[in-house]
C-alpha cells in the first residue's frame, strides 16, 4: 500500500457512543502498570531493578502507596519523584490509543498493534531516562507482535491478511535489526545500540505488515526526527557533538506516525 493510496474505508454512521470515555478508562487502567515498569527498569545496565523509592525505600509496587503509580509520579511517603515525569505516561498512552483508533484496523490486527504499544511505551521512557532498552521488553514486543500478527494473517479478510504480509513483516523486523546490529559491530558507540536492533524486531515488523515502502517511510520519519532533535539540543547547549541521543524513542515515534497513515 502506498502513502497516497489508502485502503478504502466503508461509510459508517458517525459514532457518538462511549468510545472516548472507554479510551480514557483504558489509559487510566494501564498507565499505572507502565509507570511501575518504567520506574523499575530506569536503572543503569547491570544493576537490579528498582523496587522502592531511592530516598526513603518505600515500595513502588502495588504493596506500597500508589501515589508513585499515579500521574503525580511522587513517592507517597517522602514526595520524591519516581519514574517518568508527571502525566507524560498517561498522555503518551492516550495518544497511542488514538493512533490505534485512527488506523481503524481489523480487530485481530489491532490486538497485535496494541500489544506492541504496551511493550514499547515503557521502552520509550526507559531509553530517554537511562539510554537502555531492557531485553525483557524488546523480546516480549518482538515475539508477541510476530505471533499476534501471525494469527491476524490466518484470520484473513483484509488486503494485508495472509502469509505474504506476515512473512514480509517478520523479514522487515529481521532486516532492520540486522542493519542496526551491524552498525554496532562496525562503528561501536557511533552506531546503533544492540537494544535498538532488538527494538527494531517489533517496530519494523509493524511497518512491514503494510509494505516495504512503509518500512522506509517509518525509518525516514525516525531519522529526521532524531536529526532535528539533535540540532535543537545542540543549539540550546543541552548536548555536545560527542553526546549520544537515544534512538529508541524516535523509532517508536516513526512507527506510530506511519501507523496513522495505513
Amino acid at each position: 500500500m502506498s502513502l497516497t493510496e489508502r485502503r478504502p474505508v466503508p461509510a459508517t454512521p458517525l459514532r457518538t457512543g462511549p468510545a472516548r470515555p472507554l479510551r480514557v478508562l483504558a489509559a487510566a487502567t494501564v498507565a499505572p502498570l507502565i509507570r511501575w515498569i518504567v520506574a523499575a527498569d530506569s536503572v543503569p545496565g547491570g544493576t537490579e531493578r528498582r523496587t522502592g523509592c531511592d530516598e526513603c525505600g518505600t515500595p513502588i509496587g502495588l504493596a506500597g502507596p500508589l501515589r508513585a503509580l499515579s500521574p503525580l509520579a511522587r513517592c507517597g511517603t517522602c514526595g520524591h519523584r519516581i519514574g517518568a515525569p508527571p502525566a507524560t505516561v498517561e498522555l503518551a498512552l492516550l495518544v497511542s490509543i488514538g493512533v490505534l483508533a485512527l488506523a481503524a484496523r481489523p480487530a485481530s490486527e489491532t490486538v497485535a498493534f496494541a500489544w506492541w504499544v504496551l511493550c514499547v511505551l515503557p521502552l520509550f521512557f526507559v531509553d530517554l531516562a537511562v539510554h537502555r532498552l531492557p531485553d525483557r521488553l524488546t523480546y516480549a514486543a518482538a515475539f508477541g507482535t510476530w505471533g499476534l500478527l501471525g494469527l491476524a494473517a490466518l484470520s484473513g479478510g483484509t488486503e494485508t491478511a495472509g502469509g505474504t504480509a506476515w512473512v514480509r513483516s517478520v523479514l522487515a523486523g529481521l532486516a532492520v535489526a540486522f542493519v542496526f546490529a551491524a552498525s554496532t559491530v562496525l562503528l561501536g558507540r557511533r552506531g546503533f545500540g544492540l537494544g535498538d536492533a532488538k527494538l527494531a524486531l517489533s517496530s519494523a515488523a509493524v511497518l512491514g505488515w503494510f509494505g516495504w515502502e512503509m518500512v522506509f517511510f517509518g525509518l525516514m520519519v525516525a531519522f529526521v526526527a532524531a536529526a532535528l532533535t539533535s540540532v535543537v539540543l545542540l543549539v540550546a547547549g543541552r548536548v555536545r557533538w560527542s553526546g549520544h541521543l537515544p534512538f529508541g524513542p524516535f523509532l517508536i515515534l516513526g512507527s506510530l506516525v506511519t501507523l496513522t497513515l495505513t
